[in-house]
């Protein structure tokens, strides 16, 4: 499976539905559920953007991270495995209306797991809660979703791209894997083991988020490429953790992320699920409005 890469944060005269356009997206603190996009194109609803952000004892990095979501985000859900720092009443304070859960079980993949099946947009951004990420960057991931990508994979290892945080021995493994699974999955993934990602609602059966814990990216990616979904990559560049450290081990989830893609090598082959895409019509214009819907 081929692997674009989206390499500018603005797509121009994107063709939706017949429809030519140039989406800009405001950034700015959260206004509302719902916007409308209007100009040349006409009027027409901008699909919903929920956010997922599994957290654990993350009470002083996600202030700073929520205050970073674009003004056209539909809703935040923040999914928590227990925190003892007062994460969910840092969230809560920060962002009154986020969406705040405990997730069942424990582990970065079973809280997003959690939110996946909680959230009620159009596309689905994950992202992590340290600050890594840049909250600014996911109207790039949405514009390659307009595009007509069903999945919007973010990559620090391309034109774009970058990583202040990722470690030598890290950046080595992830090489490694990747390599891994562009061979056994014929993709051509140029990072496996990153988070931040978006996608249509409609790849939900397909991902089927059966894991618990940091190999959940890698899962993802290989189940998005087993469904013959449409990928693009996308750069995104990683900001160092503001606070506190990681909660990853090189080793012992490098050891998951590996008995992940053996797992589902050796998964038997099943027909692509038929997916329900909800892509348009989503008719739209030149710039986004403070109107609500």
């Amino acid at each position: 499976m081929a692997v674009q890469t989206a390499l500018t944060d603005r797509v121009e005269d994107l063709d939706v539905g017949g429809a030519a356009a140039s989406l800009d997206l405001q950034i700015g603190p959260p206004k509302g559920p719902r916007r409308r996009i209007t100009g040349a194109a006409g009027d027409g609803e901008y699909p919903l953007v929920s956010v997922i952000v599994p957290t654990i004892n993350e009470a002083r990095n996600l202030p700073l991270v929520l205050a970073e979501i674009p003004d056209a985000v539909h809703e935040v859900l923040i999914v928590d495995g227990r925190s003892t720092d007062g994460t969910p009443e840092a969230a809560r304070s920060a962002y009154p209306s986020a969406r705040i859960m405990t997730q069942e079980g424990r582990g970065k993949g079973d809280a997003l797991r959690c939110g996946f099946e909680a959230a009620t947009g159009d596309i689905l951004v994950m992202m992590d809660a340290d600050g890594s990420a840049d909250p600014a960057e996911i109207p790039r991931f949405v514009e390659v979703l307009l595009g007509g990508a069903d999945f919007a994979k973010g990559t620090r290892f391309c034109h774009g791209g970058g990583s202040a945080d990722i470690t030598p021995l890290r950046s080595a493994g992830n090489a490694a894997l990747s390599t891994t699974v562009n061979v056994l999955f014929g993709t051509s993934y140029s990072d496996l083991c990153y988070g931040f990602n978006a996608f249509w609602r409609h790849c939900l059966p397909a991902i089927d988020v059966d894991c618990t814990g940091f190999e959940v990216e890698t899962l993802i990616n290989i189940r998005v490429a087993r469904a013959e979904l449409t990928v693009r990559e996308v750069p995104s560049y990683e900001r160092p953790r503001i606070h506190g450290e990681s909660n990853l081990r090189t080793f012992r989830d490098g050891g998951r992320v590996l008995r992940t893609i053996l797992r589902e090598r050796l998964r038997p082959a099943e027909r692509p699920p038929v997916l329900h895409r909800r892509r348009l019509p989503y008719n739209l214009g030149v710039g986004l409005t403070g109107e609500t819907a």
